[in-house]
């Protein structure tokens, strides 16, 4: 599944190269290549629908990408000074924001996606602008006892990232991953999530090309997005694609095709004491 993290790299490649570009991600090109999607991936379906969605997937990525940016950057100039990406795949905010000093971040993946990340890394001999530290465990596995092994100080406040991630998670999976969040995030932590918006596996999943991203996707978020993460502790703000990609300059055109419900751009601040961490 982790490869779809490299076509996640190539729509942050093509934003990078716009003008007007949302963020700028100069090592996206590389994994692209390195992942044999660039210069060219699959044409365009030649259905208007299939176009369609195709064009609403790239741009529901750019748009999180900027918006979970400009939470790591909220997030440090409030003081958090620890970082942990889950299911980092490609993401190289190590390297391409700007962090204060004594940062420390770090990348939760399969041992797969970070040594082909890594040979990329070594060829293209890019520094972490921040101490960058590799965690290779399965999130279905204890990664919790991973992460403390691998320096990560639970009674510091913490900034989560969990990008393209829970919506691949069967229901309970998703609860317990942040449960596990919540038992290692002091008060102060800060989270942001994306999760699939309510009809989005319906709209996009329904006729999707097997083994595409969209075809193995089976989360979507509750009805009260708000009140569940209130639940585990968590004062969640929560915003629409169509709401940030107005607010970004790159306004979608077409109306709604449905009532919009609470959107799956999550961020989120801890509030309470961590609680004990479940078995």
């Amino acid at each position: 599944m982790w490869a779809t993290a490299v076509g996640v790299a190539r729509v942050r490649a093509l934003e990078t190269e716009r003008e007007n570009a949302l963020f700028r991600d100069p090592l996206a090109q590389a994994f692209a290549t390195a992942g044999g999607l660039w210069p060219s991936s699959s044409p365009l379906p030649g259905d208007e629908a299939a176009r369609r969605r195709r064009m609403g997937v790239a741009l529901s990525i750019v748009i999180r990408t900027k918006f979970l940016d400009d939470l790591l950057q909220q997030a440090a100039a409030s003081g958090v000074r620890q970082v942990v990406v889950l299911g980092a795949g490609m993401d190289s905010r190590a390297f391409r924001m700007d962090w204060p000093e004594g940062t420390r971040l770090f990348e939760v993946d399969t041992a797969a996606p970070l040594d082909f990340k890594e040979s990329v890394l070594c060829r293209e001999r890019a520094v972490a602008r921040c101490e960058r530290i590799t965690v290779a465990v399965d999130l279905r596995e204890d990664w919790p006892g991973a992460l403390a092994a691998a320096g990560h100080d639970r009674a510091a406040p913490t900034v989560w990232i969990a990008e393209g991630l829970l919506i691949y998670l069967p229901e309970d999976a998703v609860e317990l991953l942040l449960a596990r969040i919540s038992a290692q995030s002091a008060p102060g932590s800060r989270m942001g999530l994306t999760l699939g918006s309510r009809g989005v596996i319906e709209r996009f999943g329904a006729d999707a090309v097997p083994g595409s991203a969209a075809s193995m996707w089976i989360s979507e978020m509750p009805d009260d997005p708000v009140g569940w993460l209130a639940g585990h502790g968590w004062e969640a703000c929560c915003h629409t694609l169509r709401e940030r990609a107005a607010a970004y300059g790159r306004p979608i055109s077409t109306p709604p095709q449905h009532e919009e419900r609470p959107g799956g751009l999550i961020s989120a601040v801890r509030r309470r004491s961590a609680s004990p961490f479940p078995g």
